[in-house]
């Protein structure tokens, strides 16, 4: 952002020079005091530094505040003026025959150059370091690299929908077959690539990458530990969106929360959106996927007619109707009991019981055994 880009040219040792061939407005105004020494083209302007959003309204004073201070201390450091700095955020700011008529301040290049915020006119980048008085120079012009064109691509709001999307889909695939593990691989990778190239552009911050891991690990605890789906879940999931939104979106300014509204909005409905197409898709696939492809092997899809000398073995588990037992391991809601020496693989009928707790077979369905939790021991 433009504080970092200004404290490194703050920090510095060497020269920095800046060629303003059109307008420095706002952060760009910011950037060029720091450097040590400014050129303007022909009808170029600097100044109007006031923090506006995206639809160009102003923001509340403690953004003006924030960068009145740092346009004040920029031109100390650069030994400027720091009050026509200042007045070139707030146009409450007077100064005597330069900021008097109530507006922010803004220079022209005769105006910059008058008032020390232009060492001189230039038309080119060749004539600046002529006035500068460097004439042994060799001439590099930025272009961007294949990776910063890849982290471009990624943060895309489109392509980080998908990420979402992917995200999402992996750990709810992940959840319905456990064990599997290509889902959370995807969901890990996705995660990687959405958070990453945010992280090296300075829009994700390393405490919004927290709140989406620990979202993450709340809904596990919620599904492998905790009985239903409860409060930690939920908080899970709204952890989970925290993250993936703040992420997203730039801080304006030096407190935590001090986000742009407008673009937090819309970081919000994107991960929304992405959030509840990936819940969709994968409820769609889950039902297609083993009908269909490899996985169809999986799934029984002939019908097993008994004429075709097909069995069930419900009849063989009608006499444990009303046995008691006890829990071998914990029911959440699926585990194994014991009942008469042998294990049974069995649910919870109110969908989780403790390890080695009595129960009672009160039901029969898809090969497994109904249990309750009873008083009296097996």
């Amino acid at each position: 952002d433009a504080d970092s880009i200004r404290t490194k040219i703050l920090d510095t040792d060497i020269p920095v020079y800046v060629f303003i061939d059109k307008n420095a407005a706002s952060a760009g105004a910011l950037i060029s005091i720091a450097c040590d020494s400014i050129y303007m083209a022909p009808g170029a302007s600097i100044g109007a530094a006031t923090v506006v959003n995206q639809q160009g309204e102003q923001m509340p004073d403690k953004y003006q505040s924030y960068m009145r201070s740092m346009m004040r201390a920029t031109a100390e450091a650069k030994g400027r003026d720091a009050r026509i700095a200042q007045a070139m955020v707030d146009p409450k700011i007077y100064v005597a025959g330069i900021s008097d008529s109530g507006q922010v301040l803004t220079f022209t290049v005769s105006e910059a150059v008058k008032y020390g915020f232009c060492e001189g006119e230039a038309e080119s980048i060749e004539e600046v370091l002529k006035l500068a008085g460097i004439d042994n120079y060799e001439m590099e012009k930025h272009q961007l690299s294949a990776a910063d064109k890849i982290i471009g691509w990624l943060i895309n709001p489109f392509v980080s929908g998908i990420l979402i999307m992917i995200i999402i889909g992996g750990i709810y695939f992940e959840l319905q077959t456990p064990g599997i593990g290509f889902p959370i691989a995807a969901a890990i990778f996705a995660a990687l690539l959405y958070f990453a190239p945010l992280y090296l552009e300075g829009l994700a911050n390393h405490w919004e990458i927290l709140i989406f891991m620990v979202g993450l690990i709340l809904i596990a605890v919620e599904i492998f530990a905790i009985p239903g789906f409860g409060v930690a879940g939920i908080l899970g999931i709204i952890l989970m969106v925290t993250g993936l939104t703040l992420s997203m979106v730039d801080q304006i300014g030096p407190g935590i929360f001090d986000y742009d509204m407008s673009k937090l909005v819309r970081a919000f409905f994107i991960v929304v959106i992405a959030f509840f197409l990936s819940i969709t898709a994968s409820i769609v696939l889950t039902k297609q996927l083993f009908t269909t492809t490899t996985f169809g092997q999986l799934a029984l899809s002939k019908t097993q007619d008994a004429d075709e000398g097909y069995t069930s073995a419900t009849d063989d588990y009608t006499a444990m109707m009303g046995k008691n037992g006890v829990t071998r391991t914990i029911l959440r809601p699926a585990g194994k009991v014991e009942i008469d020496n042998d294990l049974y693989d069995a649910v919870a009928l109110t969908s989780y019981i403790e390890k080695n707790q009595p129960v009672k077979v009160v039901d029969y369905r898809n090969a497994q055994l109904v249990v309750k939790k009873t008083d009296k021991d097996a």
